[in-house]
C-alpha cells in the first residue's frame, strides 16, 4: 500500500481508470462532475470520481494526464460538509494519513517554491456539482472503508514467550516420575482465555496444578492396587 495521496494517470481506452483486477479490485461507484480541492488550495476544474473497492480515483476532464488516487487505508476520516462557514460548497471532506517527514525545512521550501508535494496533502474535499449526491457518496465511502479494515499487527510468539495462560483442556501432562514430569501446551490462539503479562507466578501454579493432579491420580491407583492385593 502507498501511504497518502499520489498522482494517477493510468486510463483505459474509454478514459476510465485502469484497475488492479488481478488483486480483486472492483469499481463500486462513478460520480461525474466532481471538483477537487487539495489542502487549502483553490478548487480545481471538475473531473470524474471513481470509487473502487480499494481506493478513490479522481480524473480530470480537462487534462487527460491529470489525476489523483488515495487508498482507503490512508483515509483516516470522511464526512459530509454542508456548513457554508466551514467551506463555501457542500462537499465530502476527507483527512489523509501521510508519511511523517522529520525535515520540516525541506517541506517549507517546497511550499514556498510552489511545488505541490501530494504525499504531504492531509486534507481533500470532493465537491460534486449535484450536492444531492453527497449522501450516496458518503454511503459508498462507508461501504468501501469496511472492505479495508486497518491491519492488526500481532506480536510474534517468540517475543511473547510463555505469556499466555491456557485453559485446563489445553494442558496435557505426561506420566513421568516426580523429578521429570512433562507437560505440553496447545498453542491454538482461539482457545486462549487470558494473559499473564509475563508474570510467571500466575502461569506456573496452573501448570503445577495440572501436574500434581496427575500425580494424585497415579497415587490413588497405586493405593487401590495394593488394597486389592492385600485382599
Amino acid at each position: 500500500m502507498v501511504v497518502g495521496l499520489r498522482e494517477f494517470a493510468l486510463r483505459t481506452g474509454d478514459g476510465s481508470p485502469a484497475l488492479d483486477e488481478s488483486s480483486g479490485e472492483e469499481l463500486m461507484h462513478v460520480q461525474p462532475s466532481v471538483a477537487v480541492a487539495l489542502g487549502d488550495r483553490s478548487v480545481e476544474s471538475p473531473g470524474t470520481l471513481y470509487i473502487t473497492s480499494r481506493k478513490l480515483i479522481w480524473l480530470s476532464d480537462a487534462d487527460v494526464a491529470k489525476g489523483y488516487a488515495v487508498d482507503f487505508l490512508s483515509i483516516s476520516l470522511h464526512a459530509v460538509s454542508r456548513d457554508p462557514q466551514t467551506y463555501s460548497s457542500p462537499c465530502i471532506y476527507t483527512q489523509i494519513e501521510v508519511v511523517e517527514d522529520e525535515d520540516e525545512e525541506d517541506e517549507d521550501e517546497e511550499e514556498s517554491n510552489g511545488v505541490l508535494d501530494l504525499s504531504k496533502i492531509r486534507e481533500m474535499r470532493l465537491v460534486p456539482s449535484d450536492s444531492t449526491q453527497l449522501d450516496t457518496l458518503f454511503d459508498v465511502f462507508c461501504e468501501c472503508a469496511e472492505l479495508n479494515p486497518e491491519p492488526i499487527e500481532e506480536e510474534g510468539e517468540e517475543e511473547n514467550g510463555h505469556n499466555w495462560v491456557f485453559s485446563a483442556d489445553q494442558m496435557v501432562v505426561g506420566g513421568g516420575g516426580e523429578e521429570d514430569a512433562e507437560w505440553q501446551i496447545s498453542q491454538s490462539p482461539t482457545s486462549v482465555i487470558g494473559h499473564s503479562n509475563g508474570d510467571e507466578s500466575i502461569a506456573q501454579p496452573m501448570l503445577e496444578l495440572q501436574i500434581n493432579d496427575q500425580r494424585f491420580d497415579d497415587a490413588e491407583e497405586m493405593v487401590h492396587e495394593n488394597e486389592t492385593k492385600d485382599h
